[in-house]
């Protein structure tokens, strides 16, 4: 990890801070160090060249352990006792969701939830700003790619929380969209997932597709259910997945799998900000880049392009302000705009298939 994501009680003092609560363990854990991966390699090569007007930027991150409660403690606990300026790439809808009440009380801006839930975006929350586009037109986009291939029996397997409920919402008008209805809907405790009952169930209803919402390993000992029970239709998920780690994970299962992507390919050197990103790469001496590795990267640039515009001494309203300044904004081939009414972050979806290398193809 590197230095400038520093663990709260590290040696690392720097002159702004922002905090960021993440399940660095838990379910989550593999993509989440994958995409503050990604935000160190451009805060990193920031600093080296001065920081902001002068100043460092510390990113102060808190393990929530993909636990909700947890996220909201940690949350208090940057901004009551540590300071923090700002908050950054968050993890998780109902963990997101929980923070909305402390963000407001304190003016504290959220930069780049790690989620593309539909309430993050309407109605727009004054101290959310996205990066990534919405979960629910991934999954529309999803549902439309496999209509057109001929595969129409269709089902949904989802984490019965907010996050689930959102993408189960997507999925819906995508079958509206595309004349058609889900073959099922299943639903499993974010908690304690159990696929006992659900893969027989699912597999005897013959799928050509499952699209299943959810996180990381929970997922992935779905996926491997699914198989094991003898289901053989295509399975997609969405982009909070989009990890080496979770492709990994899964093994030799694998192979086929489609991860919906809200971000360009981490091998597309047509996009400026990728070819920066493989240079800062290359320069660590870092294996390839992934997709969370990208969007740690992206959301890390909108980060810094708002402490630009906050002036020579940031604080938290000066923070908020210079990112609802951001217009039209290229980052390296991607515009971004905000405004008070305006918070929805990139226009960008996109499909990959897991190849048997373990990379994903587009």
């Amino acid at each position: 990890m590197a230095s400038v994501l520093a663990m709260v009680g590290g040696a690392v003092h720097a002159q702004i801070l922002i905090g960021q609560t993440v399940g660095i363990t838990g379910s989550a854990a593999a993509t989440v160090a994958e995409s503050m991966q990604g935000a160190a390699l451009y805060i990193d090569h920031v600093n080296a060249r001065g920081g902001v007007a002068g100043q460092k930027v510390e990113i102060v991150s808190l393990d929530d352990k993909f636990d909700p409660k947890l996220a909201l403690e940690n949350t208090h606990t940057l901004i009551e006792q540590k300071g923090v300026i700002g908050m950054f790439m968050s993890r998780g809808t109902p963990h997101t969701q929980g923070l909305f009440p402390v963000l407001e009380q304190h003016g504290v801006p959220l930069v780049g939830p790690s989620t593309g839930a539909m309430v993050l975006h309407q109605p727009v929350p004054k101290y959310v700003f996205n990066v990534r586009a919405p979960y629910q037109r991934e999954v529309e986009k999803a549902i439309t790619h496999l209509n057109t291939l001929g595969i129409k029996r269709i089902g949904v397997v989802h984490v019965d929380d907010t996050f689930g409920a959102d993408g189960l919402a997507g999925a819906q008008s995508g079958f509206k969209a595309n004349h058609l209805e889900a073959l099922f809907i299943e639903k499993f405790d974010r908690a304690k997932p159990d696929y006992s009952a659900i893969a027989p169930r699912v597999a005897g209803l013959q799928p050509q597709a499952v699209i299943f919402i959810g996180t990381g390993a929970a997922v992935v000992d779905g996926i491997k259910a699914l198989r094991a029970a003898g289901v053989s239709g295509q399975i997609v998920t969405l982009s909070n997945n989009a990890s080496g780690g979770f492709v990994k994970a899964l093994g030799e299962q694998a192979r086929g799998v489609v991860v919906t992507q809200v971000f360009p390919s981490e091998r597309s050197v047509n996009f400026p900000v990728i070819k920066e990103a493989m240079e800062l790469a290359r320069a660590k001496h870092l294996p390839d880049l992934t997709p969370a590795m990208v969007e740690g990267f992206v959301t890390a640039k909108v980060l810094i392009e708002g402490l630009k515009r906050a002036g020579p001494k940031p604080d938290r309203a000066k923070l908020h302000a210079g990112l609802e300044s951001i217009k039209k904004w290229d980052l390296g081939g991607l515009e971004l705009s905000y405004g008070p009414t305006d918070h929805s972050g990139l226009d960008f979806s996109d499909l990959a298939i897991i190849g048997s290398d373990g990379r994903f193809k587009r």
